[in-house]
């Protein structure tokens, strides 16, 4: 790195003498924000306030930090420090007398979306976003076909989106991919669009999706025996008399994040190999048998108690298991103790990191390791 590089452009604005409004506009015009060199990165806020934070989620970091004013100007901003790799997500906290708001950054265009809301997105060095997960015009688009199934087990309607690939025919029987809060991976996830590029660049075998989503999520994600039931006695053999599906368990894959990937090992826990694989990210795996209080609350209890009965007495539930976790998240913890816990049952197991967080992208970005690995192409599994 040059020494002009390992002097901060921040610092060379504040060093210029006078420092006036249309110095900083041309600076701005000319970086990109966060202004990233190396592993600094330097947040910005512009506009009168009286206080400003920048706010995120890394774990074991504060998670509110002030931003400072450069003296005689309307520029606020804070430097920290990221490694290679890293993407995070964040917000600003800009208070004006007795008013706060929290507000993306109006500086950066680059915008996280989820159920909840959006974030900005802080991309240090050294990440980029995965060419897989943007259109490719090259790629034959799969086809989205919306069903509805009354579960006497849930006891209302379930509504349904399964995927069939580009060049889906009757004739060929298809391995099957269940998705749990399937239409948020479809719209925060860019899952079609993954599916579509991962076929088409033979990374992925054709496969067969369906994209289910939850009623109340907090109750029937958490280890709940009628979202099982629903799975593997209603949803499942749905699908497979529709379908031209293996049917084999290894022609079966269970797949969530957070409260999902737990509905997706309580299911499988419920019914060991019904399915052959399963695809956990960010596992909302807490535990207490070590002594340690959970603090996520009432919604948390029956996942900790599964969780502490799992650990006790670990059991084989599929053949094959792919887990991933933001190293940045507060669930990495359970997720890495979880590893060797999963391994001893004689599942194989592979366990994947990110520079990341809790997010929808984060778990995008993982997406070809994990769906490449459980249904690999160009390839054909043979399933007797």
């Amino acid at each position: 790195m040059s020494a002009l590089r390992r002097k901060l452009a921040i610092n060379r604005l504040r060093e210029r003498k006078p420092l006036d409004e249309a110095a900083i506009d041309r600076f701005l015009k000319r970086h990109e924000v966060p202004v990233v060199e190396g592993v600094k990165c330097t947040f910005l806020w512009r506009g009168d306030a009286d206080e400003v934070h920048l706010t995120h989620r890394i774990v074991n970091q504060p998670q509110r930090v002030p931003l400072r004013r450069i003296t005689g100007t309307s520029l606020w901003f804070v430097v920290i420090e990221l490694p290679e790799g890293s993407r995070v997500e964040y917000q600003l906290e800009v208070r004006r007398g007795e008013h706060t708001e929290q507000v993306n950054d109006p500086l950066n265009p680059r915008v996280a979306h989820s159920p909840v809301g959006s974030s900005s997105v802080c991309q240090a060095e050294g990440y980029v976003t995965p060419d897989w997960t943007q259109p490719d015009p090259d790629a034959r688009p799969g086809e989205l076909v919306d069903f509805h199934l009354h579960s006497r087990a849930l006891r209302r309607e379930v509504s349904c989106t399964a995927y069939l690939p580009a060049r889906f025919r009757r004739t060929t029987r298809y391995p099957l991919l269940v998705v749990h809060d399937g239409h948020d991976y479809l719209n925060y996830a860019s899952m079609k669009t993954v599916l579509d590029n991962l076929i088409h660049r033979l990374d992925l075998a054709e496969t067969v999706v369906v994209f289910s989503d939850p009623g109340d999520r907090l109750v029937e994600y958490a280890n709940s025996s009628k979202h099982a039931r629903h799975v593997v006695t209603e949803l499942v053999p749905h699908v497979e008399e529709q379908l031209p599906l293996i049917g084999a368990p290894r022609g079966r894959c269970l797949m969530g994040s957070s409260f999902g990937a737990v509905a997706s090992l309580s299911t499988a826990y419920r019914h060991p190999e019904f399915f052959g694989s399963l695809l956990v990210q960010s596992g909302s795996f807490v535990f207490t048998d070590i002594g340690m209080a959970h603090g996520g609350g009432p919604v948390f209890d029956p996942v900790v108690k599964f969780m502490n009965r799992f650990r006790a007495r670990p059991k084989r539930v599929a053949e094959r298991m792919f887990q991933s976790c933001g190293i940045y998240e507060p669930l990495i913890v359970p997720n890495r103790s979880m590893v060797s816990v999963f391994r001893e049952t004689g599942m194989t197991v592979r366990y994947v990191e990110a520079r990341d967080g809790h997010s929808w992208e984060d778990w995008r970005d993982r997406l070809r390791d994990g769906l490449s690995w459980i249904y690999p192409g160009p390839q054909k599994f043979v399933y007797e």
